[in-house]
């Protein structure tokens, strides 16, 4: 029983390292499509799945040095992403991020 449970654990080590380099390898890729994208709308979907990706990593860390405690870290990664997907769609819509009547 022990072999199979150190087998496991081995398997999981490596599909994580795997991972966090294909995390590392999409990061670098959404980092080059924010800076040289074509469009704002391109740049606001990369910025959106880097913030996706950064809660994948925080993810793999915590399955990695095996905590619960990073959870709060993946929810406020989450709702920090979701406003700043709010605040760029706003921007492409109006061109601004805060209306100011001045009537």
């Amino acid at each position: 029983m022990t072999d199979l449970l150190t087998t496991t654990e081995q398997i999981l080590h490596v599909v994580v390292i795997i991972c966090f380099i294909g995390i590392a390898i999409s990061l670098a890729l959404l980092l080059y499509r924010v800076i040289a994208g074509p469009t704002q709308p391109d740049r606001a979907v990369a910025l959106d799945t880097i913030g996706i990706n950064l809660m994948g990593l925080a993810g793999l860390m915590a399955i990695f040095i095996v905590t619960t405690k990073l959870n709060d870290v993946i929810l406020l990664i989450g709702i920090l992403a979701f406003l700043g997907t709010l605040a760029i769609a706003k921007y492409l819509e109006k061109g601004v991020i805060i209306d100011r009547d001045l009537d």
